[in-house]
C-alpha cells in the first residue's frame, strides 16, 4: 500500500490509502482458436504428425537391426521401383515378311506409298542423242557420181536437203555468220584441236571443244594409257552433209546439229600402262572416212558450236582387237623350294 506523503499543515489527518482498479470482467465463453491454414490446416497437421510417428517407428527399427546384425553380414537388398519410357517394338509380321509382301499387306491396309520416279541428269547446254541421225550411203567414197550405184545416192541426197534447208534457216535466225562454205573448215580445226587435247589429257580446254554427250565417250578407258594421234592430211575437203534444228521442252530452246563429213589420213598409236603397244601404230598412217556431228545451244547468243558425237555407218568393217597385256600365273611354291629348283 502506498500512502501520500504531502501535508496541509498542523492538525492533519491521517492520509488515505490509494486502492487499485477492479479487474475487467471476462466473457463466459471464449472464442475458439483455429489452427494455421484454416480448418483444412488441421487435417495436414494430424497427416504430419501420422507420418513423423511412421518415421520414427522405421528409424527405431533399423537402429535395431543395425544392433542385432553381425559386423561382417551384408546390407539388406534396397528395391527402388523407377518408371521408364514405354518401348515400342516393331511387330513380328514386319520382321519375317519380304519387302514385296509387306508392301502388298501395307497397299491391301489402304497406305498408298507414291511411285518412286527415276531422275536423271539434264543439261540444257546440249541434246542427249543425236536428232535425226544421218545415214550414209553405203559405199560412199568408193562409188563414182558416173556408176548406177553413184546415181542412186545422189537422188537420195537431194530428198534429204529439202529437210536441211527448213532447218538451216533456223540455225541462221540465231546464227547470221553461220554458212555451209566456212563452216566444213571451222569444224575440222574443232576436231583436230579435241583429239590434241584428249592426247595430251589437256581436259579443260577439251569440255569447251565438245559437249556434255560426248566428252566421258572419249575419256572412257584411257586412264591408264598413253595415246599418240596426229593429223597427217585430208583425202577430200570436209562438206556438210545434214543439218536438223529441234526444240526441247519448249520452243525457245533451239538446238542446231551439223553433220560434217570427213575423208582424212590419220596416225594412232595407243600404250598400255606398260608401255606395251595395244593399238594401231605412230609409223602407219590410216585412211579414216567420218561423220562428225556439231551441236550449238542456239538459244544461247553466247554458245559455240562443239562436237557432240560420230555417226558410224552398219556397213563399215570392224576395228582391229586391242592387245592387253595379261600376267600369266606361275607355278605354285612352298615356302623351302626357290624358283630355280622348279625349273
Amino acid at each position: 500500500m502506498e500512502f501520500s506523503t504531502r501535508c496541509r499543515g498542523a492538525g492533519s489527518r491521517r492520509p488515505r490509502p490509494l486502492r487499485a482498479p477492479p479487474p475487467r470482467p471476462r466473457p463466459a465463453s471464449p472464442r475458439p482458436r483455429l489452427p494455421p491454414g484454416g480448418p483444412r490446416g488441421g487435417k495436414m497437421a494430424a497427416a504430419m504428425k501420422a507420418g513423423l510417428g511412421r518415421l520414427g517407428l522405421r528409424v527405431c527399427w533399423q537402429t535395431a537391426e543395425s544392433i542385432f546384425r553381425p559386423a561382417g553380414a551384408a546390407p539388406a537388398c534396397l528395391v527402388v521401383p523407377v518408371r521408364t519410357k514405354k518401348k515400342y517394338s516393331v511387330p513380328e509380321w514386319a520382321r519375317e515378311l519380304s519387302p514385296e509382301e509387306r508392301e502388298k499387306r501395307l497397299k491391301s491396309s489402304g497406305t498408298i506409298f507414291p511411285d518412286e520416279h527415276i531422275e536423271r541428269t539434264f543439261y540444257l547446254a546440249c541434246t542427249a542423242d543425236i536428232i535425226d541421225p544421218y545415214i550414209p550411203p553405203e559405199g560412199d567414197a568408193r562409188l563414182t557420181s558416173l556408176s548406177k550405184d553413184g546415181l542412186k545416192q545422189k537422188m537420195e541426197k537431194l530428198k534429204q536437203t529439202a529437210t536441211s534447208q527448213l532447218a538451216l534457216r533456223k540455225v541462221k535466225d540465231h546464227d547470221p555468220d553461220f554458212s555451209t562454205k566456212t563452216f566444213p573448215e571451222k569444224a575440222q580445226e574443232i576436231f583436230i584441236e579435241a583429239h590434241n587435247c584428249l592426247a595430251n589429257f589437256n581436259k579443260q580446254k577439251l569440255h569447251s571443244l565438245v559437249t556434255e554427250r560426248c566428252y566421258p565417250e572419249m575419256v572412257r578407258g584411257n586412264r591408264y594409257r598413253t595415246i599418240r594421234w596426229s593429223f597427217v592430211e585430208s583425202l577430200e575437203p570436209p562438206r556438210v552433209v545434214h543439218i536438223r534444228c529441234d526444240s526441247i521442252v519448249n520452243r525457245g530452246n533451239l538446238y542446231g546439229q551439223v553433220t560434217v563429213r570427213m575423208h582424212t589420213r590419220q596416225t594412232l598409236a595407243i600404250y598400255d600402262r606398260f608401255g606395251r603397244l595395244m593399238y594401231g601404230g605412230e609409223d602407219v598412217p590410216k585412211d579414216v572416212l567420218e561423220y562428225v556431228v556439231f551441236e550449238r545451244y542456239l538459244a544461247n547468243p553466247y554458245g559455240t558450236w562443239r562436237m557432240h558425237g560420230k555417226i558410224v555407218p552398219e556397213w563399215a568393217p570392224p576395228k582391229e582387237p586391242i592387245v592387253k597385256t595379261v600376267m600369266i600365273p606361275g607355278p605354285t611354291l612352298d615356302p623351302s623350294q626357290e624358283y630355280e629348283e622348279m625349273k
